[in-house]
């Protein structure tokens, strides 16, 4: 066992590449920003858990909205 630890030959290094995406951050201040305007605008219980779903899927409203708008 211990000849394995000192043989001469090099081992390889396991190395992780993260790859960091700027993104998600962008994304997540999105939501953030769209959760408390919909909650702020709440009128009822039923319409802050509507707000709560818009908020969740703001991006999708957004590339709608721009193709109608762009009528692409």
């Amino acid at each position: 066992m211990t000849a394995a630890l000192n043989s001469p030959e090099p081992r390889e290094i396991a190395r992780k590449v993260i790859y960091r995406n700027a993104g998600d951050a962008i994304y997540g201040l999105g939501l953030i920003g769209a959760l408390i305007y919909y909650i702020q605008h709440a009128a009822t219980f039923v319409v802050g858990v509507l707000g709560v779903l818009k908020a969740i899927a703001w991006p999708a409203l957004l590339v709608y909205g721009l193709l109608e708008f762009f009528k692409l």
